[in-house]
């Protein structure tokens, strides 16, 4: 019999999280589902367990990160051990860095990279003492490359894939897996925030759902491999 999974995902009430949970349910993993609304991730909760798999909603808000390693420590002990942490949230942002506020950069860092890292702090004691585990965090191809007015954005993500290629090899002893997934252009609801202003043809860009079929490729690995760097692109060549 095959041993039971559970996943915890971050920003799991829409785009690549929301694929990325019925993905891995209809792979019979149970999926922790950690988001801002409530009543979206009890929509996506209902879908996951149809394939009868357990699914639960946490309301988190991950950019208040002085609380966050609490919370996700607590959806833990409540959901059980978790085999995978799925590290997705985040925000996108334009805008000159010169035009930059403040405030505004100290947000995306927040949200985009400090919450991943108190996420992984909450959950990396309970895989080392399980001597297993997979952490995938969702970067971007602005992790690779810059753009301009992409800035403060460039910037968290370049510092994800830092602290994915370092935890990969503080871990890999200790029998946990760090994957990094760096998406180009992929349509989600991020294009209508109001920190985006940009104009590309979203036909063109990849769909949450190829997205979430790269994540549960690499989480059903033998534990004996691992995929530490995907770098997916639409093939159409879109940013």
């Amino acid at each position: 019999m095959l041993q039971e999974r559970r996943a915890l995902i971050t920003g799991a009430s829409s785009g690549i999280g929301k694929a990325t949970a019925l993905a891995f349910a209809e792979s019979d993993i149970h999926v922790a589902l950690v988001s801002r609304s409530q009543t979206k991730l009890e929509e996506v909760a209902k879908a996951a367990m149809d394939y009868g798999v357990t699914a639960k909603a946490y309301s988190v808000d991950l950019a208040d990160v002085a609380h966050v390693g609490e919370r996700i420590a607590a959806i833990a002990e409540d959901f059980g051990a978790i085999d995978i942490l799925v590290n997705n949230a985040g925000m996108g942002y334009t805008g000159a860095l010169q035009d930059t506020p403040l405030a505004d950069w100290q947000t995306i860092l927040d949200l985009n990279l400090t919450s991943v890292f108190q996420c992984i702090q909450a959950i990396l004691p309970g895989m080392r003492q399980r001597h297993r585990g997979t952490i995938i965090n969702i970067a971007s191809v602005a992790g690779h490359q810059v753009f301009p007015n992409w800035g403060a954005y460039c910037v968290s993500k370049f510092g994800l894939v830092a602290l994915s290629k370092t935890l990969a090899i503080e871990e890999r002893a200790k029998g946990i897996r760090v994957v990094t997934i760096s998406p180009g252009s992929v349509n989600t609801p991020i294009w209508d925030t109001d920190t985006v202003q940009a104009d590309f043809d979203r036909s063109q860009m990849l769909t949450p759902e190829i997205v979430a079929q790269s994540v549960l490729y690499t989480a059903l690995l033998p534990e004996q491999a691992v995929v530490e760097e995907m770098l997916l692109m639409p093939n159409a060549g879109t940013f």
